[in-house]
């Protein structure tokens, strides 16, 4: 490594780094599953306990809540006690609430354990993109991060897959269904056993030989502490990221994050809804277009995945946004809009948001400082879920109210709130070292001033 070089930053890409990147991609994955899962589970579920709409509203929501209230507490938990621990903790707790849900027996305990699981799955937002962007080298963080995001589409997806082979288990399907993320929990929980501390983390707290320890388990023998530049020793405080200079980012971060989910959950949730109201109905609505659909939020990863490091977060965000607007907007504006249209519709907006919906998880790691890192992404992952949770509970009243094409529209003015707001906010961090990015200065005032360091000699 050259005295220019950062030995994390400027590391080359190895396989230690495609494995974390694997292991952390377990907790989007549950997310998107159980998320989607719900929706399948419904159809049994609905007349089984003969459900009333505010008790189907809830159940929908009370995850979000509770991702809600995880992001909001266990970012700041995760900040000051480490992400290590973490990072396996609330695996065992994802594994737990979901295993008790195939045994309740009344509404209300679904909707707690729904709830407790959704804390659990709030909580794995900020733990393991922390712990992951601070291992990450700079050229490739973007597109890593974004990749564990995307894998909230594919277990989206495969809960559609799931659910088409629980058909034949009768009228108790939705047991099985809402137990079956404790399998996908169980599997990353063991996969992440023995995963290094970050030495990030650790140099923040003053914890200097426990650092050396994880670098040099990481890259080898003859890196140390003396390889990193020097972490500030700073108590994390929760309100730091209301205060400057990080204010400005937070508010930014909410605004983006919340206006790319409120639609997203909600066509998620209820895309075999969506699609009946246009006469798509039985296993061609919930296997055929409805997993279309969640499929599609996973293409749409893939070329944003090159685009995010080819042009950059900023223009990738604006685009998406803009993109979106125009694809909700179109089935409310076209008279008797017809069922192709409206699914060509939806399938535009799910390329569009599987993107640049992983920007979620990018900005706010590359724009906080190694203290309050986990602590602002469970602020925008927390300050999201509101909206999103507000969306999943009101969207059969608005199919009620204002049909298909009238909910979408609500989902168009939405994103319309998210394009303005990354116009006028969104920072470009692409290319840009943590320690810049998350520096007092705008990260697009560091980027001229952080040269291009040779790459470290052996990671």
């Amino acid at each position: 490594m050259t005295s220019t070089g950062h030995l994390i930053d400027d590391a080359p890409l190895t396989s230690f780094h495609k494995k974390l990147t694997a292991f952390s991609s377990g907790g989007p994955f549950i997310d998107g599953f159980a998320l989607s899962i719900i929706g399948v589970a419904l159809i049994t579920l609905e007349p089984a306990m003969d459900l009333s709409a505010t008790e189907i509203g809830l159940i929908g929501a009370a995850s979000l809540i509770g991702i809600f209230v995880g992001g909001g507490v266990f970012g700041y938990v995760t900040d000051k006690i480490g992400r290590h621990f973490m990072y396996i903790a609330d695996l065992v707790a994802l594994a737990v609430f979901s295993v008790l849900s195939a045994f309740c027996g009344e509404a209300w305990q679904i909707i707690l354990l729904r709830f407790l699981l959704g804390v659990a799955i709030g909580a794995d937002y900020p733990i393991a993109t922390s712990l992951l962007a601070e291992f990450l080298p700079k050229r490739q963080r973007g597109r890593l991060l974004g990749a564990m995001f995307v894998v909230w589409a594919v277990g989206a997806a495969a809960a559609y897959v799931v659910g088409f082979f629980a058909r034949g288990l009768g009228p108790d399907a939705w047991r099985f269904l809402l137990a079956s993320p404790a399998i996908f929990a169980v599997i990353t929980l063991l996969a992440r056993m023995g995963t290094p501390e970050s030495p990030r983390w650790l140099m923040s707290k003053g914890r200097m030989a426990e650092a050396d320890a994880s670098i040099k388990l990481v890259y080898g023998e003859q890196y140390g502490v003396a390889d990193l530049p020097e972490e500030p020793v700073v108590s994390t405080s929760f309100l730091r990221v209301f205060q400057k200079p990080y204010l400005r980012r937070t508010i930014f971060v909410a605004i983006f994050w919340t206006a790319q989910v409120i639609p997203l959950f909600a066509v998620y949730t209820f895309a075999p809804d969506l699609l009946e109201s246009f006469g798509l109905y039985g296993d061609a609505n919930l296997y055929g277009g409805s997993l279309i659909i969640a499929i599609l939020f996973v293409v749409g990863g893939i070329p944003g995945l090159w685009l995010v490091e080819k042009i950059g977060r900023r223009k990738l965000l604006i685009g998406s946004f803009a993109i979106i607007v125009v694809a909700l907007a179109v089935p409310a504006l076209i008279p008797d809009v017809s069922a192709t249209i409206f699914f060509l519709a939806l399938a535009v907006f799910a390329i569009s948001s599987g993107a640049s919906s992983f920007l979620e998880v990018v900005y706010p790691n590359e724009l906080f400082p190694t203290e309050v890192r986990a602590t602002a992404v469970g602020m925008g992952t927390a300050i999201s879920r509101i909206g999103s949770a507000a969306g999943t509970y009101l969207m059969p009243m608005a199919l009620v109210t204002f049909g298909a094409g009238g909910a979408l529209m609500i989902g168009a003015v939405v994103s319309m709130v998210g394009l303005v707001a990354s116009l006028f906010l969104a920072p470009e961090t692409r290319g840009v070292s943590l320690a810049n990015t998350a520096s007092k200065s705008e990260p697009g005032e560091e980027k001229s001033a952080d040269p291009d360091p040779q790459p470290a000699s052996k990671a």
